[in-house]
């Protein structure tokens, strides 16, 4: 007679309790798989949370070709989580757990109450409810000799044997809240392709802005300006000038492609358009109206309302034989030069680039290198603007990872 089988289910560690780590445990556990997620913090999400304190951007409503287009040259890769799990499902998920959400005026979706605290609780409720056991303040530190993960604990280090690994670690930004890139080094000692990780979502800085700028203007908003970077249409939008350069949500948007400018030439020009409503021709013509005995500041401001930061910038950035030919200051107002030398430190960084190489793992995220371990969110090598993309790549590729890891543990044997 067929012996009844006593074999347990599979078990798995995630190392990592951000949202794509807590999508694959969710994943995970409804597939009947034992689940143990380590988080070297005190308690998980803590990115999450914080990213949502001026409000829970979850997503973006717009249509799905701009939506992937938002990936750049990583599209791609990203295309098939987000087919699986994008905008849409997403949205449908938060509900389930009863949030609802709305769309903004920009496009973006916010929980109603704008918060990720009660979206977490929700969250964290159903995983412990389906079995998910979280270990706090538990830090993964690589393998051991007999690759076991090492873990260190409030009572010490200790090693585990999980069927199968996931890895999400987050990025190498915010440090104080877990993602501090530590993970790289293990990962390269075990033959791992990683591109080095660099500040996304980030400010740059200048040369130098003189004593004026930083005294009077540091944390000044532009807003209402346009910013082009070489011969694209300029994106419409604000930020905000630092004592070391300028930072905010429209250079937050260019930020990958003047970091590879920088990387590239040292430097990336880009060119400011202070009156993106007027068209330059327009700008001359009230510039070249007499001003008689008015200084040129209340010319600007009379004839433009050209004034505070704006005019700053300009007398910062332009040469002053420019105010004297209309033609020149009218050009200058709409393309002023800016170059920026350098990005801000990568804690900085709203989010990072690089970490695992898209060809160092399969279609299911595992590493070719290391069979039975995954990796999902911003650990793997990709990037994009603010605005809901990241937090819904992560969370698809969190999915993404935990099928991944059930369809292995299916096959292993």
């Amino acid at each position: 007679m067929t012996q009844p089988s006593t074999s347990l289910p599979p078990h798995v560690a995630i190392i990592g309790g951000g949202p794509a780590g807590l999508m694959a445990a969710e994943v995970l556990s409804l597939a009947g798989i034992k689940v143990d997620l380590y988080d070297g913090m005190p308690s998980v999400g803590r990115k999450f949370l914080l990213a949502g304190v001026g409000g829970m951007n979850i997503t973006h409503s717009e249509a799905y070709p701009a939506f992937l287009s938002r990936y750049a040259e990583r599209a791609p890769q990203i295309a098939p989580l987000l087919r699986s799990f994008g905008a849409d499902a997403l949205c449908q998920w938060i509900h389930d757990l009863g949030i609802e959400t709305f769309v903004g005026s920009s496009g973006r979706v916010f929980p109603t109450d704008m918060k990720a605290a009660p979206l977490l609780r929700a969250w964290l409720k159903r995983l412990r409810d389906a079995g998910v056991v979280i270990h706090t303040r538990h830090r993964w530190l690589g393998w051991d000799d007999n690759s076991d993960l090492r873990i260190d604990s409030p009572e010490g280090e200790k090693t585990i044997q999980p069927d199968a690994t996931l890895l999400a670690l987050g990025g190498g930004s915010w440090s104080r809240l877990g993602s501090d890139g530590a993970w790289m080094l293990p990962l390269e000692q075990r033959g791992v392709g990683l591109a080095p990780l660099q500040p996304s979502n980030c400010g740059f800085e200048v040369q130098a802005w003189s004593e004026l700028m930083v005294s009077k203007f540091a944390g000044s908003p532009l807003k209402n300006i346009a910013i082009g970077l070489n011969d694209d249409v300029p994106r419409l939008g604000e930020c905000v000038i630092t004592a070391t350069g300028i930072e905010g949500s429209l250079i937050y948007a260019l930020s990958a492609p003047i970091r590879e400018a920088i990387n590239h030439h040292g430097v990336a020009t880009i060119h400011l358009d202070l009156l993106p409503g007027k068209p330059v021709d327009k700008v001359q013509a009230a510039l070249s109206k007499p001003r008689g005995s008015r200084s040129m500041a209340k010319h600007l401001h009379s004839q433009l309302g050209l004034d505070g930061v704006k005019a700053a910038l300009l007398r910062e950035l332009t040469p002053a034989e420019c105010f004297t030919d209309p033609a020149l200051l009218a050009k200058a107002i709409k393309a002023l030069p800016l170059t920026l030398v350098k990005t801000r430190p990568l804690d900085e960084a709203i989010s990072s680039a690089g970490g695992v190489m898209f060809e160092s793992i399969d279609e299911r995220l595992m590493l070719k290198q290391l069979p039975g371990v995954f990796c999902a969110g911003e650990m793997l090598d990709w990037e994009a603007p603010t605005g809901g993309y990241l937090l819904t790549a992560c969370f698809a590729s969190g999915r993404a990872a935990g099928l991944g890891m059930v369809e292995w543990l299916k096959h292993r044997h």
